[in-house]
């Protein structure tokens, strides 16, 4: 009876956001259409006019005629080489898109279960295990295509991975979210470029020259990036938007001021451990380019890692026992979505490098305070929006140095062998 009246305002908001979910469906397609239309209508335009105008005059048609007559055979191929240039560019984009979507709205979901009364540790585990079991099928069917052999050196790489980027990231973001909110986890972990940028020219993956324009922005969009995660942390000011169920209980339930500080520190620990999680995953992919196989050792380890960890943290046996509610969805949900989300940033890290992944975290913020203002009921406060405005700018002002160092690259040196080549190979 309490279940059915604590989840009452979710189902009531659901209903109510069904409609614009189909809208925004729609918007996806047409989106897709036209994406997929502007890269493939210059490239096939000649050859579909000659085949209908055959056809409207029931005319033998050459095979020779398709080729153009006024267009040389170097400049379509140079177009060709273009479109799937421009079809590279989009896969990752697509790719991080996705991923980021993903991994917020598994964050509000999670928090759902925890209010329910579900463990973070015991969370972890149970979804890590389920995710570890989908990557080892995965990684069985693709045995098939020939891979490198794996090495000692690379499996103790792995292990140290697992235990940043499994073990110590998703026990301190849980907790974190356990004490907060979903759009203070994704606000604060949008640290993680900047320290992403700071430890990729540390370990020479980004050069910096202090004399330039554009490394001056990135290291200024760097700092403020840092201060808008602060702001964010220590100011939450007054409310400027509220909607809490009508339900007392699920009000005190929602109730997470006392713990705003804890739960920023919480995520403070997630950025770092996220940053150094994308270098270590660069560093592998340098020498073990198998993204199903590193991505399943990374959850396998930090699977027994979190066990190891949540049999010492959680010692109530009832905690670990499940039933089909809302506790089990979440759990399925996140071991399903958390790999699938986990391959695909992996894969982007390996094509485009770890700053390039990292970049895309500022996506989460509009995504986390939506999903928990709709469906958990979270607080709008002044605080947060400023502190999201000056992530936002300064992450953008990094995109932007970054975007210009590129232009540089390509104008100046681009045939250079000090230009960027993709960690992965194109297949």
């Amino acid at each position: 009876m309490l279940t059915g009246q604590l989840l009452d305002p979710i189902r009531h908001r659901l209903s109510g956001t069904c409609r614009t979910g189909r809208c925004l469906s729609h918007l996806t397609v047409f989106f897709f259409a036209c994406t997929v239309t502007y890269l493939f209508q210059n490239l096939f335009k000649h050859v579909l006019l000659k085949l209908a105008g055959s056809i409207m005059l029931n005319q033998p048609l050459p095979v020779a005629s398709l080729v153009p007559q006024q267009q040389p055979l170097k400049e379509l191929l140079s177009e060709m080489v273009r479109a799937k240039f421009h079809f590279q560019n989009l896969l990752p984009f697509a790719a991080m898109a996705t991923a980021q979507c993903i991994f917020t709205g598994l964050t509000v979901i999670s928090k759902a279960a925890m209010l329910q009364g579900l463990s973070p540790f015991v969370f972890i585990v149970y979804s890590n295990g389920l995710s570890t079991i989908f990557l080892l099928l995965a990684h069985f069917f693709s045995r098939r295509i020939s891979q490198p052999p794996i090495t000692f050196l690379i499996l103790g790489k792995l292990f140290i991975l697992g235990l940043v980027g499994t073990t110590l990231l998703q026990n301190f973001m849980f907790t974190g979210i356990n004490y907060s909110s979903p759009t203070l986890s994704s606000a604060i972990t949008n640290v993680q470029p900047a320290l992403t940028f700071v430890l990729a020219i540390i370990f020479r993956m980004e050069k910096v020259d202090i004399r330039c324009f554009t490394s001056q922005i990135k290291i200024l969009g760097t700092v403020v990036s840092v201060s808008g995660a602060l702001t964010m942390t220590l100011y939450k000011g007054p409310a400027l938007w509220v909607s809490l169920p009508a339900n007392p209980q699920v009000h005190n339930l929602l109730a997470v001021d006392s713990n705003w500080v804890f739960g920023g520190f919480c995520f403070a620990i997630v950025a770092l451990s996220s940053a150094t999680s994308n270098i270590l995953q660069a560093t592998i992919l340098r020498e073990y380019p198998s993204v199903i196989a590193v991505v399943m050792f990374y959850n396998l380890f930090g699977t027994i890692q979190c066990a190891v960890v949540s049999s010492i943290v959680e010692r109530d046996l009832d905690a670990w026992k499940l039933s089909p509610d809302i506790k089990l969805a979440a759990i399925v949900c996140s071991g399903v979505g958390g790999s699938a989300a986990c391959f695909l940033t992996v894969w982007c890290i390996g094509k485009k490098g770890p700053v390039y992944a990292a970049l895309f975290s500022p996506m989460g913020i509009v995504i986390a305070a939506l999903m928990g203002a709709i469906f958990l009921g979270d607080a709008l406060h002044i605080g947060s929006v400023v502190g999201a405005i000056i992530i936002v700018s300064g992450f953008y002002a990094v995109i932007w140095g970054k975007s210009k160092d590129n232009e540089v690259e390509e104008e100046w040196s681009p045939s250079s062998s000090s230009q960027k080549i993709p960690l992965l190979p194109d297949h």
